[in-house]
């Protein structure tokens, strides 16, 4: 029997039509989008509400949100919603009508559901994150929430460091969100059935496998600011918490009928997830630290994905999602059989995360449009020693050769992406990007003139480097804002430099946003007040450059006494115990070690099909692990 205790108001929230002819984009708020999944909230007996912490477009283009979606509501006892941050705008209204944040489906409050479950995808959405609750009226820390709040439950890339924001979260789920939500429901109901408190709860939560509640574990500080220790607070809560992974992606779910949004999102397409994981290697990368081993979809079942979700939607374009999708073992296949089905149906076909080789170009002459169409390289790295320090695995040899086949098969515009503050880096590294974009466009004016199409446009664009948790380069420095611009500026100088430099573009990233990417990306639980103070300053949207004011956040970290400089440009010894060091990704700090210091040798590591490295993955028994077995891990 449910207790009156845990009853919560189901109240309707619909903006008035009147509010909405005020705000841009009213559609984000609607809900009923095509394939939204219409259930009854109130016969449902766990309540579940999606959170993505940006506008509806964004949020809307996440694929991890459809499939959770999908799969939630799959579960006859569960009704699953979803919201997204309202713009500045409808913000704006909402605080100054006492308007709660509500579901887009069932328009009724966030705070009436049992979960909010809140996917954490990038480090400058975190005052959005406050901004749901607060406009949800949900307490901002979890110890000052009651019964009758719902579980604030975080997922997605952020969480494997997800100390900068423990005390917003009751819990983490750590790790691809198929395998152990199931038991965190059935735990949910059980719980409610018997009456508990929230703290009876957290703690049966914290003993399903992929579950942190950060409420049970205590971190201690040596004196010189750096973690002691972190340990929990009971004896039967896991001293580490392991990422949960999906061996078998075939039989996984997978929405065949995914939302399809009233406006147009940044991915307006039907999205094929191929495989997770990557087998490359690059030191910088967390996503292919982190999704560890890869793991492939059976390609029939992609066929069939294929078909069922174009014509569930409608959409007019499909795109392959993966880390790298040339390292997809039946790449061939699967990319002819899509030419071959979206020609008669008059559907693009969008392939990111191809490597530029023969075969490559072939398809994409088969579905683009060359001349209106440009190719995207990312060498990461100017010089060749650099490239080996990040273990990119790409020769200028390489990257050379491809831009001369696709300048022979037509294209003339391409795009290349690069870091600078890369550790080792040094000027000869930064003139390096321009010097190798003046070689880009050497070969194509190599061609004779009448086989060329028009002009050559080489764009260059660098974003300043972050060093990420659960990565080789977790122990590498940052710098200032100032020093970030200066290695701009000697990339921007020595292009002018060029002898085709008319044929060069140079765009860079944003400084000052990097160096608070830094901060919340490997923070402790202490970055949590300036996150906190922050927001109630004003700070909001930090990921749009208009709504961004670095000054907010400077004034904050001061207030709270805290040092910018101490999370970013301090040199961190090897045994320095780090914030998330408690997370089990599956791949060891050993093996991270071990590439931090062949990376400072210049040495490059063998993707997983030339050679296993012995990065601890094989543990989970599965995938590319098992693929070849030529080494131990």
């Amino acid at each position: 029997m449910i207790t009156k205790q845990f009853s919560r108001p189901s109240v309707k929230m619909a903006l008035s039509d009147e509010l909405l002819m005020k705000v841009e984009q009213p559609a984000r708020y609607l809900g009923n989008e095509v394939n939204a999944v219409n259930k009854d909230k109130s016969k449902a007996e766990v309540s579940f509400c999606m959170c993505f912490p940006d506008v509806y477009e964004i949020g809307m283009s996440h694929l991890g949100i459809q499939i959770l979606y999908d799969m939630f509501n799959r579960f006859e006892d569960t009704y699953c919603d979803r919201v997204y941050s309202p713009w500045i705008d409808l913000d704006k209204m909402m605080r100054e009508q006492d308007i709660k944040l509500f579901a887009v489906e069932s328009q009724e409050p966030v705070k009436s559901f049992d979960f909010l479950g809140i996917t954490l995808q990038y480090e400058m959405c975190y005052t959005n994150i406050l901004q749901i609750l607060d406009l949800s009226g949900i307490a901002l820390r979890s110890a000052d929430r009651d019964i009758n709040d719902p579980f604030v439950i975080g997922g997605g890339p952020c969480t494997y460091n997800p100390e900068p924001i423990a005390p917003f979260f009751d819990l983490f789920y750590m790790g691809e969100g198929e395998t152990q939500y199931r038991a965190l429901l059935d735990l949910y109901k059980k719980w409610r059935a018997e009456g508990g408190s929230r703290e009876d709860f957290l703690h049966e939560a914290a003993k399903i496998p992929g579950i942190y509640v950060p409420s049970l574990y205590d971190v201690t500080y040596k004196e010189d600011g750096t973690i002691d220790a972190m340990t929990p607070i009971y004896d039967d809560v896991p001293k580490t918490v392991r990422k949960e992974i999906v061996l078998d992606m075939t039989g996984a779910v997978y929405p065949e009928r995914p939302l399809v949004p009233h406006i147009r999102a940044v991915q307006d397409r039907v999205v094929l997830e191929i495989q997770r994981g990557c087998i490359r290697g690059c030191r910088f990368c967390q996503a292919g630290m982190v999704y560890r081993p890869v793991r492939e979809r059976d390609v029939e079942r992609l066929k069939q994905l294929a078909v069922t979700m174009l014509h569930n939607t409608g959409y007019d374009e499909i795109s392959l999602s993966s880390l790298s999708s040339s390292d997809y073992s039946k790449l061939p296949e699967l990319v002819n059989f899509l030419i071959e089905e979206c020609s008669k149906r008059k559907i693009n076909i969008s392939l990111p995360s191809l490597r530029i080789d023969a075969f490559s170009l072939d398809v994409m002459s088969k579905v683009q449009d060359v001349k209106k169409s440009s190719l995207t390289f990312a060498p990461e790295a100017g010089t060749q020693r650099l490239r080996d320090v990040i273990n990119k695995g790409l020769t200028e040899e390489v990257i050379l050769q491809g831009a001369r086949e696709a300048f022979e098969g037509g294209w003339s515009h391409v795009k290349l992406y690069f870091m600078l503050g890369l550790p080792t880096e040094t000027e000869e590294d930064m003139k390096g990007i321009p010097e190798l974009a003046e070689r880009m466009a050497e070969a194509y004016y190599e061609i004779p003139k009448e086989r060329r199409n028009g002009k050559c446009q080489i764009t260059m664009s660098t974003s300043f480097f972050v060093p990420k948790p659960c990565t080789p380069f977790q122990w590498a420095r940052m710098y200032s804002p100032e020093d970030y611009l200066g290695r701009a500026r000697i990339v921007n100088h020595t292009m002018k430099q060029q002898h085709n430099q008319k044929s060069l573009k140079y765009n860079w990233h944003e400084a000052y946003v990097t160096v608070l990417e830094g901060v919340l990306a490997r923070g402790d639980r202490k970055v949590a007040d300036a996150i906190e103070t922050a927001y109630k300053m004003g700070a909001l949207y930090d990921a749009w450059g208009e709504t961004f004011h670095y000054e907010i956040w400077t004034a904050a970290f001061e207030k709270c006494g805290l040092s910018i400089d101490f999370y970013n440009t301090r040199e961190r010894s090897l045994d320095e115990v780090f914030p998330w060091d408690f997370i089990d990704t599956g791949v060891t700090k050993a093996f991270y070690k071990r590439e931090w210091e062949r990376a400072m040798q210049e040495k490059i590591t063998p993707n997983c099909r030339q050679s296993c490295s012995g990065c601890g993955a094989k543990r989970f028994g599965g995938g590319v692990c098992f693929e070849n077995q030529n080494s131990v891990c």
